[in-house]
């Protein structure tokens, strides 16, 4: 007997995906995940575009990471003309960054996972009962889309940084705002790590190399070498000897990985190679908690996440009371040909973009390296091994497609920048009782 299931659209991820699933013999035979929205050709649409043009487009890619995609962007077309920005423009970059990595951490872990973990099928279900949850994720939020906007022009698709520099600096009266702003909302991240760092998360651990940004001192966000927990040591310019991508059917997005394997990119794999470079108060928390980093528990990522939360919150407090910021030139600087490359941490793991350029400054060549693509292959290899363990114990049906999409959603995937989720075709073959 075979049978085959299909689940049309589950939501609470960003993007749209299938998710191919056979059993044989109450064996796992097949595990096929991928991207199915239609090619977005942005690579292509880049090329033979003037420098001062690439930022702009390329922002489109994703609204959920528009800053990662500007400011990665900026620091590959930078590195092509050999320009080097002001301390300023680094801090001004840095912050609009970290007002991105709040609201989009807020969303995930309020409005895409927590309902899984509460029994409940979206947020707007769990808000009668969780309303102050729902305050808290929403007043995150705020914070980071007004970071963006004081700082980037507006809160998607930021203006004001270009290449060399900014077109306009915040006000003090803006600086003092935000400011303000954050401070009052400390007690919002450190309570959502203390809530996400209470919940009970499913075991699963698998040894995959888990690879980031590193950073002497603090965390990693637009800048540094490329390591991982199973001896990669390299630098954005040499990302391509690492990874291999490749192209199956059964997916619109490439696959990629290093060494013939997959590996984890993300928050858990930023704070498993910077863990000791967060604050002790962070670490009480987690330790109270009986969470332990490094971890292999994919699940975990929802509580790297919380971690961050804290962490760039603080750190964007401790950037604006430390500096003024006053209007300053935008680097002079000569187009050239040449190939530039730059690797930043985004929301979901590290972003790559390349360009190469004639000596007009516009572009003969693109390439852009996503996290949810990086995060593909392991994350198929996730599930295979969960579904497993599910089947091992008898699991149904209903209850193994709710633990997929719990451990797909704890990558925090974006199918849309890769190429709406999820779209399961379950077939069994002499049906074991999976019905």
């Amino acid at each position: 007997m075979s049978k085959k299931i299909t689940l049309n659209h589950i939501t609470k991820v960003e993007g749209h995906a299938n998710l191919d699933v056979e059993i044989e013999d109450g064996k796992l035979v097949k595990c096929n995940l991928g991207a199915v929205e239609g090619a977005r050709f942005f690579e292509g649409i880049v090329v033979g575009r003037k420098y001062d043009e690439i930022k702009e487009i390329t922002t489109r890619i994703c609204g959920i990471c528009s800053v990662g995609h500007s400011m990665t962007s900026l620091k590959a077309t930078e590195d092509a003309f050999g320009i080097q920005v002001s301390e300023q423009t680094r801090l001004l970059r840095e912050l609009m960054s970290i007002g991105e990595r709040l609201r989009s951490h807020a969303t995930h872990l309020y409005f895409l996972a927590l309902p899984d973990y509460l029994g409940y099928e979206s947020a707007i279900e769990m808000a009668p009962k969780y309303k102050k949850e729902i305050e808290r994720a929403l007043n995150l939020m705020r914070v980071g889309n007004e970071i963006v906007t004081k700082i980037g022009g507006r809160q998607m698709h930021p203006v004001s940084s270009v290449v060399g520099g900014f077109t306009r600096v915040p006000s003090k009266k803006n600086i003092e705002s935000l400011l303000s702003l954050l401070k009052k909302s400390r007690h919002y991240a450190i309570e959502t790590l203390k809530f996400f760092s209470e919940l009970n998360y499913p075991i699963l651990e698998i040894n995959s190399e888990h690879i980031a940004l590193y950073r002497e001192k603090g965390q990693p966000l637009l800048e540094g070498p490329i390591i991982s927990d199973k001896g990669l040591k390299t630098t954005s310019h040499n990302y391509v000897d690492f990874i291999e991508e490749y192209i199956v059917k059964h997916s619109t997005a490439k696959f990629a990985v290093r060494n013939g394997k997959g590996y984890v990119t993300g928050a858990l794999s930023r704070i498993n190679l910077n863990y000791r470079n967060i604050g002790y108060d962070i670490k009480r928390i987690l330790s109270k908690n009986h969470i332990l980093f490094p971890s292999k528990n994919i699940f975990h990522n929802n509580v790297a996440q919380a971690v961050e939360l804290v962490y760039w919150l603080d750190t964007a407090i401790q950037i604006l009371e430390e500096n003024e910021f006053r209007p300053e030139p935008i680097v002079e600087f000569e187009t050239r040909a040449g190939l530039g490359r730059a690797a930043t941490e985004v929301p979901r793991g590290i972003l790559f973009h390349e360009y190469e350029f004639d000596e007009k400054g516009y572009v003969k060549e693109c390439n852009i390296i996503t996290p949810t693509v990086q995060n593909l292959r392991s994350m198929e290899e996730h599930i295979l091994a969960y579904i497993n363990d599910m089947l091992a114990v008898n699991k149904n049906k209903d209850y193994i497609t709710l633990e997929i999409e719990k451990l797909i959603r704890a990558y925090d995937p974006c199918f849309s920048c890769s190429a709406h989720f999820l779209k399961v075709n379950w077939k069994e073959i002499r049906d074991q009782g999976l019905s």
